[in-house]
């Protein structure tokens, strides 16, 4: 009974900490996600400026 009980905890054990590095590699690439974007919208201001200016 002990051994089972031992190896039911250490499977919940591990499930969690499976999800727990799921969750911050998901958090990661959405923090990624969002500086790119935010460099992206930078960029194409900066380019629609030069445009105006030439104009």
């Amino acid at each position: 009974m002990g051994r089972l009980l031992l190896k039911v905890v250490a499977g919940i054990a591990a499930v969690i900490a499976v999800f727990w590095i799921l969750s911050a590699l998901v958090g990661l690439l959405v923090w990624l996600l969002m500086i790119a974007l935010v460099i992206g919208v930078v960029f194409l201001g900066i380019r629609m400026l030069r445009t105006e200016a030439r104009r």
